[in-house]
């Protein structure tokens, strides 16, 4: 029954059934979940004023988020051998996307930024897609050239030919967000993948020397960057939504006003149901609530960082960087939204992993929860790993009743 949709083992269709990394997708799915009930409240105000519905970008949401779940059961079905192959058509493909926005009647400026391709009713903001194939194709370049990557400086510069380039499409848009968060997990890839400390080094004060001329070359950046550190200074201008969004911690106290009962988001926090939806959910469910969203999202960033951990140790390499460079991802974008909505990182436009609005980045959060849980199968199941062997019978289902009572014990083939 449906032999059609397995051309290849996977986790959704194994002897034992729906085979998953049970606490990866729990945490997963609670923070989809939680994220899915905060932009039903935090967005009802305005979208009952601009749209005459107050569950507007609610039913959107749970359509982006059937579409995420969709997309996460067909790359589930993909073995990550099939991605190491693609990766160089994967970046040529980032490539393309990040070149089309920038075409005028093709990419949407929104807010003064071209970051979206406008498909009908939906957009598509290729930066998010940008960051997974550049994972991807970063992790296959460190498994080809492993050695010259930890032994020459030749090997170290490389990757930089491909991401330096990306790195200035996402800044034509502008997105600096998406650029900091792009060059921090390919940066935390090449010392994972065994770049010596030095050249490390080298390459983090390169880093911050390029960030520090970026802010100072766009007048709006700077005067971000002033702002934020005292945002009641111009509390009704550059200040103004920072001020609000300190408004709603104040506001939450230790247990919040209940979930539905802010009132930041009727109309005193911009954009209350995409980049500060975690301001929105700090006010409802108060500094507990906050405490323990922090938390979740801390678990299943070190899950994911464990399974690039395990995968390293099952010398399943590529798996291994591919699910290093995703958690960091993760990590990055978590981080500067919430340092965002906390004040401690001047505002920036970036999305909260799994919680924020955005067709695009909620697809790509449950893509990449999928490779993950591939990447956690292969690794237990040990496909894919250089020391084992399968041969097409290790793979064939008997469905008689004697197999039902005593199942059968897989051949190594080594």
């Amino acid at each position: 029954m449906l032999t059609f949709l397995r051309p290849n083992p996977s986790p959704l269709f194994s002897r034992r059934g729906l085979d998953l990394d049970f606490p990866l997708l729990a945490g997963c799915l609670a923070l989809l979940g939680l994220g899915l009930v905060m932009i039903t409240s935090a967005s009802s105000e305005v979208a009952a004023v601009q749209t005459g519905n107050p569950l507007y970008h609610m039913i959107r949401h749970l359509l982006y988020l059937v579409i995420g779940l969709v997309a996460a059961g067909v790359v589930l079905m993909i073995p990550l051998e099939t991605w190491q192959r693609l990766g160089w058509l994967l970046l040529l493909g980032a490539f393309g996307l990040l070149v089309l926005v920038l075409i005028p009647g093709i990419g949407r400026e929104v807010n003064g930024a071209m970051r979206w391709i406008g498909f009908g009713a939906f957009n598509v903001q290729p930066s998010e897609i940008a960051k997974v194939f550049v994972v991807i194709y970063l992790a296959g370049y460190l498994v080809r050239r492993q050695a010259e990557v930890r032994e020459s400086w030749g090997g170290f510069f490389k990757p930089f030919v491909v991401l330096l380039p990306m790195a200035g499409l996402l800044l034509m848009e502008p997105d600096f967000g998406a650029t900091v968060v792009m060059m921090g997990a390919a940066a935390a890839m090449l010392f994972l993948g065994g770049v010596g400390l030095f050249r490390f080094a080298l390459m983090v004060s390169l880093a911050i020397g390029a960030v520090v001329i970026l802010v100072q070359a766009q007048p709006y950046r700077m005067a971000r960057l002033t702002n934020f550190t005292d945002p009641w200074a111009d509390q009704f201008g550059a200040g103004y939504q920072l001020s609000q969004a300190l408004i709603a911690f104040g506001r939450g106290e230790w247990f919040g006003v209940g979930l539905g009962n802010s009132i930041q988001k009727q109309f005193y926090l911009p954009e209350a149901h995409t980049d500060f939806v975690f301001s929105v959910l700090a006010e409802e469910l108060g500094l507990v609530g906050a405490l323990a969203t922090v938390g979740l999202f801390l678990f299943v960033c070190i899950r994911a960082l464990y399974i690039g951990l395990w995968a390293e140790k099952a010398k399943q390499f590529f798996a291994a960087y591919v699910a290093y460079g995703l958690a960091f991802l993760w990590v990055g974008q978590f981080l500067i939204n919430i340092g965002v909505n906390t004040g401690l990182l001047p505002t920036k436009g970036l999305t909260l992993p799994f919680l924020s609005y955005g067709g695009s980045s909620l697809v790509i959060c449950c893509v990449s929860l999928a490779l993950l849980l591939r990447i956690e199968w292969e690794r237990r199941t040990q496909l894919g790993s250089e020391d084992v062997e399968f041969v097409e019978s290790d793979f064939i289902e008997d469905e008689s009743p004697s197999h039902l009572a005593a199942e059968k014990e897989p051949h190594y083939g080594r």
